[in-house]
């Protein structure tokens, strides 16, 4: 453990982490502050709720200010911050402002969705500690207001989430406008090639920090799990999301801690703002917040948060980094994220400043391989079971009324303010005279159970445990012919070549219905009324339970595990086994080459599946002789050479049917 008291701290920051009751650093404050990186350039990757906030503060101080000079201000701001949203400028703003408050530094915000002319007042006036998002920045240089060359610091803070977000050209503008000569630090949770690219050209001999290692040296590529955080993955039916997330915010009860709040997570602005009137018709105390609102409502929405008015923030990835919510102990993944770096982030809102938090993952049947894939690239490891109840969600409420009513010994402890006790004997009183006790507390319960909270009917669902090399974060390789042949599992489903059925798309569709990789999947064998498929071993067991769940944007296709022996007629593999491995990349197109038949083994109606018009031999349609006239040979009409595909293009097409073996 490391105190603040052996750390170079300028007294004024001294002296204010002192009012503020802290003496610990965290282990990002202490790495950057050690006095071996004093005036170096440092890129720095931690975990958001890290104390970084602090740590760059303790940096501008210690690159600003000199101990017992009193700061001279100056015409330009010397000192840059830029973060990626508003909600984050502000959260820094407001962080700053006390640690920095007795150095005498001058800090303002400069965000969009604000009107310019309070920015062009605060330039006005002065500022020492310029903190933006990186769009009005260059709206601001462009205007000649914001003049960046007194620049001695400059911070990019959350790097790889203004990368996401596209402000590659408005930081590389922003940085070439900063002096040459000027320290520059780099905040990120993760770092990816992009934000090493972009301190290769805009830091000098950067030192790499990452406080998470054993070595506080570079860090990896990827997120990491927060220790602080347990991960819940809970398994539902196709389609029951909603009940799912309704029975866990009923499940964690939000009443029964004053302080206690959640965030729930959705991908799509249209998604977030349909969950959010869905829990509000339920009886939910929640607001929203995404990319959409206005700046006015979502500073609404945040302080409805921190006053307590409501418990429950519905919002998209916008909340996944700066905002100011240090108390927030449960997190929903109602959509699962599009990448790990967001679950980091989104997660990240949970398990802050020492706290323990809970990050759950409603997880449908075929999506589980993808929740396994993301936990895996976090390095966190979840508990996998289905969503609370209606049932355990009914038992809990009736336990903790029990517990309630045994905690009040007397009943004017548990009346409401202002209720005397010759109130409470009064009604008593009443009540004995027209009632027994026990019919008078019968009703009462039966009132007292009739406003607890009730969970959803959830379809029950498998969840087992029994997961691939894959949600340890090492993806197996490739199956090979033979592993299919010995441990492959043979399953059905119900379209073949009068569907119109074709490897090209039902390889995804398989694939997205049991949640698998293609690497799981074998050969595709497409009868006139049904396919046959194989499906590794070890993914055998995951890829039963989450395809027997029925896919509402497809209700009326079906997969089945084939039983030995019960194959289908018209899908009988071929005696010659098919190649279930895709070439090298040049050679074929990977799905066909990957699923297609054997063309000896193709049905007449695949004859359907031609090859691409920009593949099609030019007049191949004039030279296609009637059925009934067809020639022993197509040999008279094979394209002229200069038609003819690429070789790594070639199929072949239904009209060139092998010539049949004469008796």
């Amino acid at each position: 453990m490391t105190t603040f008291a052996s750390l170079p701290l300028h007294s004024a920051l001294a002296r204010a982490l002192t009012v503020r009751g802290y003496e610990t650093a965290t282990p990002v404050q202490a790495a950057v502050l050690d006095p071996l990186h004093t005036g170096r350039d440092l890129t720095v990757s931690s975990q958001t709720g890290s104390g970084k906030t602090i740590a760059f503060g303790a940096l501008l101080a210690q690159t600003l200010l000199v101990e017992g000079t009193p700061w001279t201000r100056g015409t330009r701001p010397a000192a840059l911050v830029i973060v990626p949203t508003r909600e984050l400028a502000q959260q820094v703003r407001e962080e700053l402002g006390w640690f920095l408050q007795q150095t005498g530094l001058r800090l303002a915000s400069f965000t969009g969705g604000t009107g310019v002319s309070g920015d062009l007042r605060a330039l006005h006036h002065g500022v020492d500690v310029a903190i933006g998002t990186p769009g009005r920045l260059v709206d601001l240089v462009k205007r000649e207001r914001l003049d960046l060359g007194g620049l001695r610091a400059v911070v990019l803070d959350e790097a790889d989430e203004m990368l996401d977000l596209g402000f590659r050209d408005d930081l590389e503008m922003l940085l070439k406008a900063a002096p040459a000569e000027r320290r520059t630090v780099m905040m990120s949770a993760t770092m990816p090639s992009e934000i090493r690219a972009l301190a290769r050209r805009f830091q000098r001999d950067a030192v790499a920090i990452d406080p998470r290692t054993a070595n506080g040296g570079a860090s990896p590529t990827g997120p990491t799990a927060h220790e602080d955080i347990a991960y819940v993955a809970n398994v539902v039916a196709p389609g029951e999301k909603l009940p799912a997330v309704v029975n866990v915010l009923r499940a964690f009860d939000l009443q029964a801690a004053d302080e206690a709040r959640a965030i729930v997570f959705g991908t799509t602005r249209e998604g977030v703002a349909q969950l959010h009137a869905a829990l509000v018709a339920r009886g939910f105390a929640a607001t929203v917040i995404s990319g959409d609102r206005a700046q006015a409502e979502r500073d609404r929405a945040l302080e409805q948060m921190r006053q307590g008015q409501t418990r429950i923030l519905v919002a998209t990835n916008v909340a996944a980094r700066g905002l100011h919510l240090p108390d927030v102990d449960l997190i929903v993944h109602a959509d699962l994220p599009l990448n790990a770096e967001s679950l980091a982030h989104r997660s990240g809102r949970t398990g802050r400043a020492g706290r323990k938090g809970t990050a759950v993952l409603i997880v449908a049947a075929h999506e589980r391989r993808k929740a396994e894939r993301l936990l895996a690239a976090v390095n966190a490891r979840a508990t996998w079971s289905a969503a609370p109840s209606a049932d355990a969600i009914a038992t809990a409420a009736r336990q903790r009324l029990i517990t309630d009513l045994l905690a009040t010994p007397d009943a004017a402890a548990g009346a409401a303010p202002g209720i005397s006790d010759a109130d409470v004997e009064a009604v008593v009183c009443q009540l004995e005279a027209q009632q027994t006790p026990r019919q008078v507390l019968s009703r009462l319960i039966a009132r007292e159970l009739g406003r607890l909270p009730a969970g959803e009917r959830l379809t029950p669902v498998q969840t087992s445990n029994g997961f691939s090399r894959e949600r340890e974060g090492r993806p197996g390789p490739a199956h090979s012919r033979s592993d299919f042949a010995s441990k492959g599992v043979l399953f059905r489903i119900n379209m073949g070549a009068k569907d119109k059925a074709d490897p090209r798309w039902m390889l995804p569709l398989i694939c997205r219905r049991g949640g698998v990789t293609r690497r799981e999947v074998g050969a595709i064998r497409i009868g006139p009324r049904d396919t046959t498929f194989e499906i590794s071993g070890d993914a055998a067991h995951d890829f039963a339970v989450a395809s027997t769940q029925l896919d509402p944007r497809a209700p009326h296709v079906r997969i089945d595990r084939v039983s030995a022996g019960a194959q289908s007629q018209d899908s009988q593999p071929s005696p010659q086994p098919q190649q279930s491995h895709k070439p090298a990349p040049h050679q074929r197109p990977p799905a066909m080459a990957t699923h297609k038949p054997a063309p000896h083994q193709r049905p007449p109606a695949m004859t359907t599946h031609k090859p691409a018009p920009h593949h099609k031999p030019a007049g191949m349609a004039a030279h296609k002789p009637a059925p009934h006239h067809k020639p022993s040979g197509m040999a008279a009409h094979k394209p002229a050479p200069h038609h003819k595909p690429a070789p790594h293009h070639k199929q072949p097409s239904p009209y060139h049917k092998p010539k049949p073996k004469s008796a």
